[in-house]
């Protein structure tokens, strides 16, 4: 079985992957497959760099996430034009390797963790899809704390995004994060079971 997993920015994504992958899931990281097309060498990161000049580069020529962030965080057109050179190339990765996977091994659930599921209109290749939720004054907090951003730059982030809230509403499933990860875990547990997973 394949299950799409998605959330907001900080909402614990990778925490609840991880619980999955413990319990025998494996993993497709969509976060992962989006580094790898913007390594040195990879068409995409040289197709960024025609697009929004060489100052998105480090000295030894791998991607300055900070300076591309400023850019795509604030305009909106920058952000769609970045997305245009590499949603196709990570679908396409996201595609083969859970395809694989499921090849591989189709009694195991193979999990899909995107952070632009819905916005990437995605949840079509899913049975299920299930939403790592934190309200968004949580969400802020947490981003604002682990990415050392203020206020201002953190509202930009969540305001690139699908809100939450809208997120949770389309779930086939809904895992709160909001409070430890004991009752994070208990959720994922339970919802193993509820799929009669092995």
């Amino acid at each position: 079985m394949i299950m799409g997993l998605t959330g907001g920015i900080a909402s614990g994504k990778s925490t609840v992957s991880a619980m999955f992958v413990d319990k025998g899931a494996r993993l497709v990281d969509a976060d992962v497959i989006a580094r790898e097309v913007m390594l040195p060498g990879h068409p995409v990161l040289a197709a960024a760099v025609q697009q929004f000049g060489e100052d998105i580069l480090l000295p030894d020529g791998r991607l300055n996430r900070a300076r591309l962030g400023e850019i795509v965080f604030n305009d909106s057109e920058a952000r769609q034009k970045l997305n245009d050179l590499t949603h196709p190339a990570i679908r396409r990765e996201i595609k083969n390797r859970m395809y694989a996977l499921e090849q591989e091994d189709p009694q195991r659930l193979i999990l899909v963790d995107i952070p632009l599921l819905y916005e990437s209109e995605l949840d079509n290749l899913f049975e299920e899809i299930a939403v790592v939720y934190v309200p968004r004054e949580l969400q802020l907090a947490r981003l604002m704390e682990r990415n050392g951003l203020t206020l201002q730059q953190a509202e930009g982030r969540l305001q690139a995004q699908m809100d939450i809230e809208l997120k949770r509403s389309r779930a086939n499933y809904v895992i709160d994060n909001s409070r430890d990860l004991a009752y994070a875990k208990q959720q994922v547990d339970v919802l193993w079971d509820r799929l009669g997973l092995l």
